[in-house]
């Protein structure tokens, strides 16, 4: 398959390109494209052998739903049994990186929803995404446009990597902005429940619709249970080389680094190549101790270590790394939702000192 890269001049008039690729989302075709959180790999969520087309692609268990994306707030009411919660949390953070899940209408295949009864919705913020599917005049399914397992795409080139004669059309927007994907939020039963942490953070839910619970499966997977939204089972967002999360529960920032360096040096005594993953503050002390060396921004500013850390990942697998070593981001707010990717990276391998 031939894959067409064009650039998407959402600050004009010429629309000729991006239209190409609209047509192709409605004939059933796979268009990769910009959004605020990540890059997605869409195509038609009610045409299931186009939904069946992305699993292909990307080599994503068929258990694992997709993200319907819209660009009216009135689309919801087409696929979804809307409720007075998602209808407030719409108001309050549409468009923009939230999903709400609710039961599903009989017009959703079961292909898009990983064969559950619930849909997930969102309506991006990001300006190619919404022109790209009002052009196309119909809803997308999209899950991150990379292949299964392995960090997501935060630019077209991390696109062009994975998904090079798999798909028809990438549109490059440039370098997205949050970094991580979209909060996913249940609503489809009586407590509104957090199936996936981002950037709309849990203090910023309850704000506006109340109480709101973290499944139990974010913190511990359970074997054999089947993911209600996109990440929750499977390892996600992994380099190539073992990811070793390095963490002190004294907050001990000085033994965490020394003890980084020791695992640094005696693997590359070993004759492995190294990569260490850290902030601003302590990145200065790794200089020398591995064969790379990354910054993934700064730990007081969280937004920007989402920003970095997918492309931190991808650089790694570029460098042929064998073994990473990062400092854990535990905490609360867009820290929980940086730590949840971080250890699905890591497999859950955390070390304690």
């Amino acid at each position: 398959m031939k894959t067409t890269v064009v650039r998407a001049q959402y600050k004009t008039k010429d629309g000729n390109e991006l239209t190409k690729a609209a047509i192709c989302l409605a004939d059933g075709g796979l268009v990769a494209f910009p959004t605020e959180t990540v890059y997605g790999l869409g195509a038609d969520a009610l045409n299931a052998e186009a939904a069946k087309r992305i699993y292909e692609a990307k080599g994503r268990p068929s258990d694992n739903p997709l993200i319907v994306h819209i660009a009216k707030v009135e689309d919801m009411d087409k696929i979804a049994h809307v409720n007075e919660m998602a209808t407030v949390l719409a108001q309050a953070f549409w468009p923009g990186p939230l999903t709400i899940v609710l039961p599903k209408k009989d017009i959703v295949p079961y292909g898009t929803t990983g064969g559950l009864d619930t849909v997930a919705i969102r309506m991006p913020s990001h300006p190619v995404a919404l022109r790209l599917i009002e052009e196309s005049g119909v809803l997308v399914a999209a899950p991150s446009a990379n292949t299964s397992g392995r960090p997501s795409p935060t630019k077209a080139d991390h696109v062009v990597e994975d998904m090079t004669g798999k798909i028809d059309y990438i549109i490059d927007g440039g370098e997205v902005g949050i970094g991580i994907e979209s909060t996913i939020v249940d609503v489809s039963g009586e407590i509104p429940t957090i199936l996936r942490p981002g950037f709309i953070t849990k203090k910023m839910l309850e704000d506006v619709i109340g109480p709101v619970m973290i499944d139990p499966a974010l913190e511990k997977p359970l074997d054999g249970f089947r993911p209600k939204a996109p990440g929750m089972k499977y390892t996600h967002y992994a380099p190539k080389g073992e990811l070793t999360l390095v963490e002190s529960d004294a907050d001990d920032t000085e033994a965490v680094v020394r003890q980084i360096i020791q695992l640094a040096k005696e693997k590359r005594e070993a004759g492995f190549r190294v990569g260490i993953m850290a902030p601003e503050g302590t990145l200065s002390q790794y200089q020398g101790v591995a064969d790379v060396v990354l910054c993934v921004g700064n730990r007081d500013e969280q937004s920007t270590v989402a920003a970095h850390l997918y492309g931190a990942l991808r650089d790694f697998d570029t460098e042929n790394v064998d073994y990473i070593y990062a400092e854990s981001f535990r905490g609360d707010g867009l820290s929980y939702a940086i730590m949840n990717r971080l250890l699905k990276a890591a497999g859950q391998r955390v070390m304690k000192v």
